[in-house]
């Protein structure tokens, strides 16, 4: 029984601490938590963890705008745990109030780079590569056009010899969007719309120091939207 109260009344405590630290402690506890604080070094560094703890929770915060229910849900488990959790909960709760957050930012990012507008390229072989044989996938980010290409009936090109991907516009203007050795599993990045550039191609390249295309094309498509 007496070390119930001990721990009752050391959960009480930290309550308290937590409170201190995010100020909603009341008014008249206040000034004598913090007369023992400043006589205990114990419960000083009991009060800095708390802090710290906070000072986290609020820093992953402001990394992203969570929807207001979540938030909500995240402050009232925090008062709750406040309210009843020994020392070891409290920053337990801090903990997850981070994880939470990180979740709601892993969703934002993944919403910004699905949610955008998407084409599609069925790419076709050439007469330099007649079993060739792909398709690609162009989404909108805000860094650019991310481009996943997937490509059979290629063989790995080495040696300073390579693949490279170009968009071109219906006035036969190029724009490069990466280099590869083997076709599975690419990803590229192009800083054009394919609405401007909708023609995706892919040469067979050597590294001679001319940065134009060789004009060996092996696959070529048509980037249209997604319905």
């Amino acid at each position: 029984m007496r070390r119930r109260r001990q721990d009752e009344a050391g959960g009480q405590e930290i309550a308290e601490l937590a409170a201190l630290a995010d100020g909603t402690l009341a008014p008249e506890r206040r000034a004598e938590l913090e007369a023992r604080v400043a006589a205990s070094s114990e419960l000083a560094d009991r009060l800095a963890e708390q802090q710290r703890a906070l000072a986290l929770s609020r820093s992953a915060s402001t990394e992203v705008e969570a929807p207001a229910s979540l938030r909500a849900r995240v402050e009232a488990q925090q008062r709750g745990r406040r309210a009843r959790a020994p020392r070891r909960l409290v920053l337990i709760g801090a903990t997850a109030t981070v994880a939470v957050v990180a979740v709601a930012i892993g969703l934002g990012v993944f919403r910004a780079d699905t949610d955008g507008e998407r084409f599609h390229a069925a790419l076709a072989p050439t007469d330099l590569a007649p079993a060739a044989s792909g398709e690609a996938t162009l989404t909108k980010t805000s860094s650019g056009w991310r481009i996943e290409l997937d490509a059979t009936g290629l063989p790995r090109l080495e040696g300073g010899r390579f693949y490279e991907a170009w968009l071109r516009n219906p006035e036969g203007v190029l724009v490069p969007i990466g280099t590869f050795n083997e076709s599975q599993q690419v990803t590229l990045w192009a800083g054009v719309s394919p609405k401007e550039f909708p023609t995706l191609t892919v040469t067979r390249e050597l590294a001679d120091g001319d940065q134009g295309s060789s004009g060996e094309k092996v696959l070529v498509g048509t980037a249209n939207a997604d319905r």
